[in-house]
């Protein structure tokens, strides 16, 4: 991580009540009159680290942070009830009004990416830029890659773990199954599948393997928002139309875009991020040819760094 930026500090904290039950927390870091950026996490339900503030110059750019509804520092932790897409779009909104912003640069991976997406694409007005990696589109047959029959055959020896919380009788429909368990009332049985899912993810995630990223994924109060919130929304398709993103890519014209996604992701192959390409042409697309999936491997965070700083400069 040494070659981010240095640590910094928000200036400003921000508790922002949206839709019961939930209140959003919200950071503030970096130059005041910078360009502002919104950092989208990943997931769904993954929360903010400290690092991801690490991504921008901080004399250039207003680095805004939050927590999506149910995880990181957001109340209630875990909480499904009145958690969709949409409305994490309209907490977008919300921030970016009650921060007085016009126009804002989003940059989001993974889940990010879906979710600033649909937000450009629903509010293509207020966005200067979109910086993307690891791109996930959110369609059945990505989920079903990755929870049911795919990447199974390339970690067969780590899918033992992820099978291990079910019975063999229901292991027909893996995302079902975890998602009975995940919403039971039996605390330790939707703790022990939210670390299976949510370690499945962790040692996946990278293409060589990283302690720093399993030991996250790992951590009890991560893996039970994560866990949770994904088997929520996959399991409702994500509150998307069939291929909405790319079905609606022409709104996205004149958004200028840098596309970051490395060639062994595993969790969302790189076909993802050239179908995105092809749909929206004037966006940058750059395939890091030795990272997996995650935001901390060397060349993602290069070229997300590289991608950061032409944003500014186009700006500045």
């Amino acid at each position: 991580m040494h070659i981010l930026y240095p640590e910094l500090q928000p200036y400003v904290i921000h508790s922002l009540a949206v839709e019961p039950p939930h209140t959003l927390y919200v950071e503030e870091c970096g130059n005041p009159a910078g360009l502002p950026v919104l950092f989208v996490h990943g997931g769904p339900g993954a929360g903010c680290e400290d690092y991801h503030r690490r991504f921008f110059d901080p004399e250039r750019y207003r680095i805004i942070l939050f927590d999506q509804r149910g995880c990181g520092r957001s109340t209630p932790h875990a909480s499904l009830e009145n958690n969709t897409t949409q409305a994490l779009v309209g907490d977008m909104e919300r921030i970016r009004e009650h921060l007085g912003i016009e126009r804002w640069v989003l940059f989001g991976g993974s889940w990010g990416s879906t979710l600033s997406l649909v937000y450009a694409e629903t509010h293509p007005e207020r966005v200067q830029g979109l910086i993307l990696r690891g791109i996930f589109l959110c369609r059945p047959h990505e989920i079903h890659w990755f929870y049911q029959e795919g990447a199974s055959r390339l970690f067969p020896d780590l899918w033992e773990s992820y099978l291990a919380p079910i019975p063999e009788n229901e292991r027909d429909d893996m995302l079902g199954a975890y998602y009975r368990r995940l919403t039971s009332d039996n605390e330790l049985e939707r703790m022990a599948a939210a670390k299976a899912w949510s370690l499945w993810e962790g040692r996946t995630a990278t293409l060589r393997p990283s302690q720093a990223v399993i030991d996250h994924f790992g951590n009890p109060f991560t893996a039970l928002s994560l866990a949770r919130i994904e088997a929520h929304y996959f399991r409702h398709d994500s509150f998307l139309r069939p291929n909405q993103i790319l079905a609606d890519a022409q709104r996205l014209r004149g958004i200028p875009g840098a596309i970051v996604h490395g060639r062994y992701d595993v969790i969302c192959p790189v076909e993802n991020a050239w179908e995105l390409h092809k749909a929206w042409p004037e966006a940058e697309l750059s395939i890091v040819p030795d990272a997996g999936h995650s935001a901390s491997e060397r060349g993602i965070t290069e070229a997300l760094l590289q991608a950061t700083d032409a944003m500014a400069r186009r700006y500045g």
